[in-house]
């Protein structure tokens, strides 16, 4: 059904579209800053070089990419949607425009949609597996029951994914 509706495919394109916005507008801001910067300084400044690299959207992509999709998992099938954003974030790391490695990109949407599967009772199987097994045992609960305990919870465990994702691959540089 989503496959016809090419709702995953949208929200794929849409995301690959924007991240590609704000990286080469970033670099282009940056490097105008990086310019100035040496030109009143006479001399290659390190600090622009270093600043240059972290602004080339690396770190905008990682939130944009783990948001994106935690809240589309929450509402849609994770599986699907991870399979047709693989390509998409492929593309986006062989552009020579945005130019961002591959392993941080991966690691947030698998961070992500694991994690948005949390948010909502169909967001994940072992949700709904986990309702029908407790509604045998009579234990039932609604969607909007599971909806107000399981999205804060989504949104702060995806919180401190992000931070560790921003931690590791910005702060420490583990893109390798």
């Amino acid at each position: 059904a989503l496959a016809q509706l090419q709702l995953v495919d949208y929200i794929g394109v849409q995301t690959a579209l924007l991240i590609k916005t704000l990286c080469v507008t970033r670099a282009r801001s940056c490097k105008t800053l990086c310019v100035t910067r040496a030109r009143s300084c006479k001399t290659l400044c390190h600090t622009c070089t270093l600043l240059e690299d972290v602004l080339q959207g690396l770190d905008t992509t990682i939130i944009l990419v783990m948001w994106v999709s935690a809240l589309a998992s929450s509402l849609i099938d994770n599986i699907p949607f991870t399979a047709a954003m693989i390509p998409v974030l492929i593309n986006l790391s062989q552009d020579a425009d945005v130019n961002l490695p591959i392993k941080p990109l991966i690691f947030a949407l698998a961070m992500g949609a694991c994690l948005g599967g949390n948010g909502t009772l169909i967001g994940a199987s072992a949700n709904v597996v986990c309702a029908g097994i407790a509604e045998q045992h009579g234990y039932g609960f609604s969607f909007m029951e599971f909806f107000r305990l399981g999205f804060p919870m989504m949104i702060m465990t995806c919180m401190v994914g992000m931070c560790y994702l921003l931690a590791t691959h910005i702060g420490l540089g583990w893109n390798m």
